[in-house]
């Protein structure tokens, strides 16, 4: 899958498992998150463009790397992919933030909007959307639609687990954006939910489980 990249970092795997684990308190699995997240987001952006820069060091002037052009976009897919945004948001602090609202219809599993507000000139920056994890793919794909049309070109999404079902879904519907995850699991249940997986994100994460 030309499209997916697998994080398989040591520290990445080791904090999945804990993650998995159901006696992870909800506080560890906060943490967890924020923490794995930060890992990931250096694999999400290594493809940034660079200019350079005249600077000053101590001892000679230089042109020095740096960033090229407007900051890049994290939107949350609330209210799960808030744990993934806190993270990254600690590495990259002047990223531009967004959030779309979506939740799942049990019934359906098709995902129902009921908020948005996203930066401006996103034609113009790289757009990450972040949500921890890539299920039916029905969520990620209504997203990133809602993106397109706000004039988004270059995107990733970023997730924690996914299941070959939200991949064949994104593929089909947006092969031009990127995945990136921690692992891919083995499938989905009749409930929508990631086999082996670790559970409602959101629930674990809030304590709402």
């Amino acid at each position: 899958m030309q499209h997916l990249t697998l994080v398989t970092h040591p520290l990445v795997q080791h904090k999945l498992t804990i993650m998995r684990d159901r006696e992870t308190s909800t506080a560890g699995f906060r943490r967890l998150l924020r923490e794995i997240s930060l890992l990931l987001a250096y694999e999400v952006t290594r493809e940034l463009d660079l200019t350079t820069t005249r600077i000053e060091t101590p001892l000679c002037p230089m042109d020095a790397p740096t960033i090229q052009g407007k900051k890049l976009a994290l939107i949350s897919i609330l209210r799960a992919g808030n744990g993934l945004l806190d993270g990254i948001l600690e590495l990259i602090p002047a990223a531009r933030v967004g959030f779309i609202g979506l939740y799942r219809d049990p019934e359906t599993l098709q995902p129902v909007q009921y908020y948005s507000k996203v930066p401006a000139n996103l034609d113009l920056r790289m757009v990450i959307v972040v949500d921890p994890m890539l299920a039916t793919g029905n969520s990620s794909v209504a997203a990133i639609d809602l993106l397109k049309r706000a004039g988004a070109k270059n995107l990733r999404f970023l997730c924690l687990l996914a299941a070959p079902e939200g991949v064949a879904r994104m593929r089909e519907a947006h092969p031009d954006v990127p995945i990136f995850t921690a692992a891919l699991d083995e499938r989905l249940d009749d409930h929508g939910y990631i086999v082996p997986g670790l559970g409602d994100a959101g629930d674990r994460m809030f304590g709402t489980k």
